[in-house]
């Protein structure tokens, strides 16, 4: 039987501005800016700096209330790789 690896969101901490720190099961630690992903529809929510720092955790990615959340395999792609 193919083992899939469905990538996830492990950890998440805030940096700065709207970027934040992810921590991916594949080990890898990646810097997301935000801005371009809060310029249309419901996603304008996290232009308000109180709503975008209240994000969880569910079980793939982060998640801000139910209402909003990004697939982790975007979120990798957008990320930037940090040192």
């Amino acid at each position: 039987m193919k083992e899939y690896n469905i990538l996830k969101v492990l950890s998440a901490d805030y940096v700065r501005d709207y970027v934040l720190r992810l921590t991916f099961n594949n080990g890898e630690v990646r810097d997301v800016d935000f801005v371009p992903l809060m310029q249309k529809g419901i996603c304008r929510k996290l232009q308000d700096m109180d709503y975008f720092r209240s994000f969880t955790l569910d079980p793939f990615t982060v998640d801000w209330h139910n209402e909003i959340g990004f697939a982790p395999e975007a979120l990798y792609a957008r990320g930037i790789a940090t040192a």
